[in-house]
């Protein structure tokens, strides 16, 4: 009976759970693509039950400070003592262990540059508070990844891990009764040599570089994953099965094309005649058992083995893509995509700093925690017995620092001139719907500016109301001359407004970028275009955000240089399609 292939999945998630149990350094970690649910519950208590005894598991929320990361003061014991006590922060304590981080995709860049640099030393150094102390801190890294297809851990965390299990589309009736070939728990051979499985690393070398894996790190994983399965298994030496589940656990997921089939040289001479089976077969065998035996004297190459067992762990929708020539997404963020900025009282807590109380919120414990380690000094400098327990100076004090996302607002600059609209001003007008509705849906704000004749016109100021938006938009008309700098001198305008009530501008122009008609409303194209460049250079001084959607029929050289000199992102319509245009509008939010 042929498993389901779900069944046959969980098996393989059953199998890396217990290779990560048996050693999570060697294996560094795994980013487990699941929600939160019964499945997923039932993958992490085959990983902590496959776990020796005492190991520790920490849980690692995505916004964890870095004191309690870290490590840092202890106040309470340094406050009794009178000197600087420290604490162990919770990657010095799932040391041996594992680090669960759910809501992986949520990780901030600091956080993720801390988990990688820890697990890249195998310590956690800390030097502040009026001390340094360095902790070991090996463990495996546990990203639980809830995200969407465009939600993704960071690159820089998911690229160290060995495995990536993709668990989101399995239920429970896929894993009842579904088993696993489960290693034995007992020690990894470590003593093994480098040298002692040359082949083995230039196969799955060979195999990294036919799927495209441009990180060294994957074909490093493979071999120490083939190594953990051999020493397993009990063996000392590594076989084809050890390198062929390597390769479909570690290389397959990072597969980023299809490998490259062999093509022999013009000049490569036939090979000579040999004697054949099928030349000592009577003359009514068939061709079928020829073939059979043909293929029984040939034996596919250990390379040819690995490569197909690193081809059938790339799920289905992704093969498809990589054979179609298709890089996979790689995901990024999603939500408002206002910049990230300063804020005095309100907002998330991002730490603190010296300042006066009276210029923000007092930071009670930062406080304490710098007026902890003199507290010896002072009390002998003035005499103070215990009487006085704490002595806080103004230099002590510390105000909390914060940090909020302020509102962006989508800019629609639209070219209504009659070369648009006897081109393409109605697709435009469809484009920047899609993008309407996408903003709508991030609760951002959308402008509309239109120019066409000798003059630019704001069609609707910023709002979040998408049906104002819809309406100003039909009913906008099309034909005259093309005012670009016009245009570009109000959209400017706009952000500028924007970006003085504290929100985060980003400016979506669609032009072909041929000006003819200049600032003063006469035609002409030279001054006209001398105009609009005038205009774009000091649209990208000005530093805003800003897209440039080429609305011609074929991909302009003139509304590339117009992108160029405004700073902008260059993006022609026949390849724009909802998705393009909604991705590059939040990516250059996100960079403003």
């Amino acid at each position: 009976m042929t498993p389901e292939p779900g069944a046959g999945r969980w098996a393989d998630a059953i199998r890396v759970a217990a290779l990560l149990a048996a050693d999570p350094q060697a294996c560094v970690g795994i980013r487990l693509r699941a929600g939160a649910g019964p499945v997923r519950d039932a993958w992490l208590r085959h990983l902590t039950d496959r776990l020796a005894t005492g190991t520790p598991v920490r849980r690692c929320p995505p916004g964890i400070g870095d004191d309690r990361l870290l490590g840092g003061l202890d106040l309470a014991a340094t406050l009794s003592a009178g000197r600087p006590v420290a604490q162990a922060g919770l990657l010095a304590e799932a040391d041996g262990g594992l680090v669960v981080v759910p809501m992986a995709e949520r990780l901030s860049p600091g956080t993720a540059a801390r988990l990688a640099a820890a697990l890249d030393t195998g310590t956690v150094a800390v030097a502040r508070d009026g001390f340094f102390e360095t902790r070991a801190a090996r463990f495996g890294l546990v990203l639980l990844d809830e995200g969407l297809d465009d939600e993704a851990p960071p690159v820089a965390l998911t690229e160290r891990l060995a495995f990536d299990v993709d668990l989101r589309d399995l239920a429970l009736r896929d894993i009842d009764g579904a088993t696993a070939s489960d290693p034995a728990r007992r020690t990894p051979d470590r003593a093994m040599e480098p040298d002692d499985a040359s082949e083995a690393v230039a196969t799955l070398c060979a195999a990294a570089e036919a799927l495209g894996v441009a990180s060294l790190r994957g074909p490093l994983l493979a071999v120490r994953i083939a190594r953990l399965i051999a020493a397993c298994d009990g063996r000392s030496m590594l076989a084809e099965p050890d390198l062929a589940e390597a390769a479909r656990f570690v290389l397959g997921p990072r597969a980023t094309r299809m490998p490259a089939p062999e093509q022999p040289g013009d000049d490569a001479e036939p090979p000579p005649p040999q004697a054949s089976p099928e030349d000592e077969r009577p003359p009514d065998a068939s061709a079928d058992e020829a073939a059979s035996e043909r293929q029984q004297a040939e034996p596919p190459s250990l390379d040819d083995v690995v490569l197909a067992a690193a081809l059938a762990a790339i799920p289905p929708g992704l093969l498809a893509a990589l054979a179609a020539g298709q890089a996979p997404a790689r995901g990024g963020k999603v939500g408002k995509a206002g910049a990230a900025a300063a804020a005095a009282r309100q907002g998330r807590p991002i730490g603190a700093r010296a300042g006066d109380p009276r210029r923000g919120r007092l930071s009670l414990l930062a406080t304490l925690r710098a007026a902890a380690p003199w507290q010896a000094l002072r009390r002998s400098e003035t005499g103070a017995g215990e009487a006085r327990a704490i002595i806080v100076r103004p230099e002590d004090i510390r105000i909390t620092r914060y940090r909020q996302r302020t509102e962006s607002t989508t800019i629609f600059a639209v070219d209504a001139s009659g070369s648009a609209a006897l081109e393409r001003l109605a697709e435009a007008k469809g484009a920047v719907e899609l993008l309407l509705a996408e903003a709508y849906v991030r609760r951002d704000r959308v402008a509309l500016v239109a120019f066409r004749g000798r003059a630019a016109e704001l069609v609707l100021p910023p709002t979040r109301s998408l049906v104002r938006a819809k309406r100003g938009l039909a009913g906008l008309p099309g034909g005259g001359g093309t005012p670009l700098a016009a245009g570009l001198d109000a959209a400017a305008d706009v952000a500028l407004a924007v970006r003085r009530g504290g929100g985060t501008p980003v400016v979506v122009l669609l032009t072909d970028g041929r000006a003819n008609v200049d600032r003063t409303g006469t035609p002409g194209r030279p001054r006209a275009s001398e105009d609009a460049r005038a205009a774009a250079l000091r649209f990208r001084a000005a530093g805003y955000a800003a897209i440039l959607i080429d609305t011609a029929p074929r991909p302009q050289d003139s509304a590339r240089a117009l992108a160029e000199a405004m700073g902008a992102r260059y993006l022609p319509l026949p390849q724009a399609d909802a998705r393009k245009l909604s991705a590059a509008v939040r990516a250059a939010g996100e960079a403003a």
